[in-house]
């Protein structure tokens, strides 16, 4: 079993095709997983939504991220900015009624999904089990000592956005299976950003699980140039000029 995971693609849709271009190319899977933050900060949005709608490959998930609930809900209180808080703003002003029900009516407005594959249990959270939008999963976060791991054990695969920063790792937590040593392992996956990368890395962004062969993830160029020349003067151009470098 093959899944596409996909997360922040924040309304660039030159990131995205290339994205789609490349999962194709090298064998569909048989999912894609959309881990939220499908729109804001690009300036193309409603294109993103009609992509989205029109994949042919079974959407396994598609939840809300701090974005689409921050938009819908008109809660800008999280923003640690007043020019993230001004292009949410503008973002909102420009979605196309087909586009507002849309994301009105996705079934992940919780910021998290649970399914079950092929006797593998997945979580998808946009964020982390402590906050589903705003706080992030990190490799390095305390052992522990601040709950960080705590919810998380019940499941095979933890599939997470937000801090867009790639990242693939195991936990191994306490269990009654002798035959595993008392150990039952989750995988931890996040995707990195579609279309606003961070890790300085400014290809778009995307992982595939291979339940046989583990995770790969990957980077593809795209058209930034072209992305970075729709920006207008209503959108700070921080979100603009940090394509150039992915920061």
């Amino acid at each position: 079993m093959r899944i596409a995971i996909l997360s922040d693609i924040h309304g660039n849709v030159s990131a995205l095709e290339s994205v789609l271009n490349d999962i194709r190319a090298n064998g569909t899977p048989d999912y894609i997983a959309l881990l939220g933050d499908l729109i804001n900060y690009g300036m193309r949005s409603n294109e993103v939504i009609s992509m989205i709608r029109e994949i042919d490959i079974p959407v396994v998930c598609n939840i809300w991220g701090n974005h689409e609930q921050s938009i819908m809900e008109d809660d800008y209180a999280h923003f640690s900015t007043e020019r993230g808080v001004l292009s949410a703003k503008y973002t909102k002003s420009q979605l196309t009624p087909e586009t507002f029900a849309y994301l009105k009516n996705m079934e992940g407005k919780s910021g998290k999904a649970e399914f079950e594959l092929e006797g593998k249990m997945f979580l998808a959270v946009h964020g982390s089990l402590t906050d589903h939008y705003w706080k992030s999963i990190h490799p390095d976060a305390a052992n522990g000592s601040d709950g960080a791991w705590e919810g998380y054990e019940g499941y095979d695969y933890v599939l997470s956005g937000h801090s867009h920063y790639t990242h693939v790792f195991d936990k191994f937590y306490k269990c009654d299976n002798p035959s595993m040593r008392n150990k039952k392992k989750v995988v931890f996956i996040n995707p990195g950003s579609v279309g606003q990368p961070r890790n300085h890395n400014p290809k778009a962004q995307y992982a595939i699980l291979d339940t046989e062969k583990g995770v790969s993830l990957i980077s593809v160029p795209y058209d930034v140039k072209f992305e970075q020349s729709l920006y207008n003067d209503q959108v700070d151009p921080f979100y603009s000029e940090r394509l150039t470098n992915g920061v």
